[in-house]
């Protein structure tokens, strides 16, 4: 996943270079689980919803790479568990593909739709033969 640039607020502003490096360095923590740094900076006002040029966030990024632990400090955090990238995809449909259960539970514990993006979680479930997802997915 490329993180050359973060998305900013207002794109009409290009980020110097030292915003573009702590991005880095932020994204880096999400894939690698991080929580700690990660905890740090979005304490000290780093925003918790950070979507890199390809419209992966934070969580996206942790979920997708098995850090449940890091989801779960990333929501807590003020995070939306459903925000989808630029393709639709969101952290649960990613966590489902992956195969990442304990995932999938820190993601439904902080109120993640099983039914948001595209595909949805659901959908990702049915479309791989997950059916235990998909039981829990439909009581939701």
């Amino acid at each position: 996943m490329a993180d050359s640039a973060a998305k900013t607020p207002d794109d009409s502003q290009e980020p110097d270079a030292e915003v573009i490096a702590l991005a880095g360095r932020l994204f880096d923590a999400a894939r690698t689980g991080d929580s700690a740094l990660l905890a740090a900076y979005l304490d000290a006002g780093a925003p918790a919803d950070l979507a890199n040029d390809r419209g992966d966030t934070l969580v996206m990024l942790a979920a997708y790479h098995g850090h449940a632990d890091t989801v779960r400090a990333l929501i807590e955090r003020g995070a939306d568990p459903d925000r989808a990238n630029d393709r639709g995809q969101t952290p649960l449909a990613g966590a489902v593909f992956k195969g990442e259960p304990a995932v999938v539970d820190a993601l439904l514990a902080g109120a993640a739709d099983p039914l948001a993006g595209t595909p949805s979680a659901l959908d990702t479930a049915r479309m791989f033969g997950k059916e235990d997802l998909v039981a829990r997915f439909e009581k939701r």
